[in-house]
């Protein structure tokens, strides 16, 4: 069984204001990393997020949490079910590994 655990790694904020908001994060850097207690996979990636609008919901940014991010990710086109299965497939490919490399069978052992 795989373990994901989520992450945001950086992002880039607005350093100028925008429809009256400071600090806007413009992006940002996630990472899935998963193991299985044995084998490790990681997938990353970046996702931009649209503009405040003005007057609308704003958390300035030294109030944002990883979960808020990791949620602005998810709902801009980071497929999370997609992701997490990518990264238990990479670890069951290390399980049972689809390709190998065996000795060539005209040298000895």
């Amino acid at each position: 069984m795989t373990t994901t655990t989520w992450i945001i790694e950086w992002m880039n904020a607005s350093t100028t204001e925008i429809n009256g908001f400071t600090e806007v994060v413009l992006t940002a850097g996630w990472r899935c990393n998963g193991t299985d207690g044995t084998y490790n996979a990681t997938v990353y990636g970046s996702v931009g997020f649209p503009q405040p609008e003005a007057g609308g919901a704003f958390t300035p940014y030294a109030q944002l949490t990883q979960d808020q991010v990791l949620g602005w990710c998810w709902n801009n086109g980071v497929d999370k079910t997609a992701t997490e299965a990518n990264v238990d497939g990479q670890i069951q490919n290390q399980v049972d590994p689809p390709v190998i490399q065996p000795p060539l069978p005209w040298v000895a052992a």
